[in-house]
């Protein structure tokens, strides 16, 4: 028996209660937090505990979800992805990916974005996935490349962060570039 949700280097599973340490702790590295949204001023260990406990206990919802970025062998939090922007009209949907700074460049984002997108374009019938990625975040623009997507475009100068603007890269893949590549 094989399950959907594991990769060669990943599981994606729901969040769990006591994972509330590990993304209370990713979000320490605030160059990482600026590269993936916007930086928060820093939370209290009761609110991570809260916060944790309410996404465990959040109905689930087959479209637009949060899952957390296991190892695949010791199921350790290594970061999260979640699916937004859901289109059902038009069959796209968007997603985020965050994956904590002492588990970076070990393939743990590519794993999870393809387990993603396998799930949404062949079960869910979505047929376009989306990602905006900031231009100065070099590490997730190379990896949306080498995963096969196609930059459409760019919103100049629409996020600002540490004193600067930037610019908003799209990225798109259709599944039949997924299928294609992946399939």
């Amino acid at each position: 028996m094989r399950s959907a949700w594991v990769g060669e280097r990943v599981r994606l599973r729901a969040v769990e209660p006591e994972d509330w340490e590990a993304f209370h702790a990713f979000e320490e590295d605030s160059d990482a937090v600026r590269n993936g949204w916007r930086l928060h001023p820093p939370s209290s260990t009761a609110y991570a505990k809260k916060w944790a406990a309410a996404e465990a206990e959040r109905e689930k919802d087959l479209d637009e979800f949060r899952l957390v970025i296991a190892t695949r062998d010791g199921n350790a939090p290594v970061g999260s992805v979640n699916t937004h922007g859901i289109a059902r009209e038009h069959g796209t949907f968007a997603y985020g990916i965050s994956v904590g700074t002492p588990h970076q460049r070990k393939g743990y984002a590519g794993d999870a974005i393809v387990i993603l997108l396998r799930y949404m374009f062949f079960e869910r019938r979505f047929q376009k996935a989306e990602a905006w990625v900031y231009a100065s975040n070099d590490a997730s623009l190379g990896l949306h490349r080498r995963l096969g997507f196609v930059e459409e475009g760019r919103r100049r100068r629409s996020h600002y962060h540490a004193g600067r603007y930037d610019d908003e890269v799209l990225f798109g893949m259709t599944i039949e570039e997924f299928t294609e590549r992946y399939a």
